[in-house]
């Protein structure tokens, strides 16, 4: 790794910034869903279409862990790549001299911010648009593992790939991004609402406290707010996305989603929000968290 100083006079153990979204974001990714991974089975059986207890109730917590492990570093690293990159063309920003503690004077951007919000949100979507190519995949494997469907992830993923034999290679890859534009429509919103409000509560962390940045722990504990407030909002396209994902058969977004009301009524959208809200308000503690503590010890500079 490079070892250069940052502007703030301390050292930057990695001089690239799209290098450093790359290792925070994959070490994040992994992190979070790692630890949190009992929790994203519950939810998943939760809101299958077959019930808590036939899908594996308490049993098998970490069935299909596997294919998370392959996939959430670089679905992870993926997204931060985007984000932060769209971040730091857009945002407008000007050059003001500052002095650190030591009193040596150093320039500092100042973001623009009119149009901060806005570059936000478009980058927290195209970030996850990236990033569901490969997370996508990696959830339809890994939920129909989770409800019992199949006994592991590489079962899982075996019969998927099987059906080429009798179905073709376009078959397969439909099967594998089952779920793709519900899960965009899900994802979008909640970065759309996570994002934005993650950088607010940032910036005003950081004008209250007179600080450059936020340290690992701040930046987990504003995470985990604004991870639970669009948690909580979504909560219904993550139920259409897993009925989706786990039907026998594919369906049209539209044709599920009246399924649906007839067979369990409105109630049903907000099933496992509880978990729902907890693992991510958790997640995004540790996600973020994770993120913002590896990017400041790597030598990223604040780009709110």
């Amino acid at each position: 790794m490079q070892h250069v100083l940052d502007p703030q006079g301390r050292h930057a153990w990695v001089d690239s910034p799209y290098l450093r979204s790359l290792i925070a974001g994959g070490l994040a990714g992994t992190t979070v869903d790692l630890s949190l991974y009992p929790l994203d089975t519950l939810k998943t059986r939760l809101q299958s279409s077959s019930g808590f207890y036939s899908s594996g109730g308490f049993k098998g917590i970490y069935r299909g862990v596997g294919s998370a492990v392959v996939g959430s570093a670089p679905g992870a690293a993926l997204f931060f790549i985007t984000y932060d990159s769209i971040k730091r063309h857009l945002i407008h920003t000007e050059p003001v001299v500052k002095r650190n503690a030591e009193g040596k004077a150093y320039k500092e951007n100042e973001v623009d911010g009119r149009r901060e919000a806005l570059v936000h949100m478009l980058a927290a979507s195209l970030g996850e648009v990236a990033a569901c190519a490969v997370r996508v995949p990696t959830e339809v494997v890994k939920q129909r593992a989770q409800a019992s469907q199949h006994p592991s992830s590489l079962s899982s993923l075996l019969y998927i790939l099987d059906q080429r034999r009798t179905h073709g290679v376009i078959h397969v890859w439909r099967e594998l991004y089952r779920g793709w534009s519900i899960t965009i429509m899900r994802e979008v919103p909640f970065t759309v609402i996570q994002f934005p409000l993650w950088e607010a509560l940032k910036r005003w962390r950081i004008n209250g406290s007179g600080r450059t940045e936020v340290s690992g722990v701040e930046g987990g504990l504003l995470g985990s707010v604004a991870g639970a407030v669009a948690a909580g909002i979504t909560t219904p396209l993550d139920v259409l996305k897993t009925r989706m994902m786990l039907a026998k058969e594919r369906q049209p977004t539209l044709t599920m989603l009246s399924t649906i009301l007839r067979e369990s009524g409105s109630r049903a959208f907000f099933a496992g929000i509880g978990p729902r809200v907890g693992w991510i308000s958790v997640g995004g503690a540790i996600f973020l968290g994770s993120y913002q503590w590896a990017s400041n010890v790597l030598g990223g500079v604040e780009e709110l």
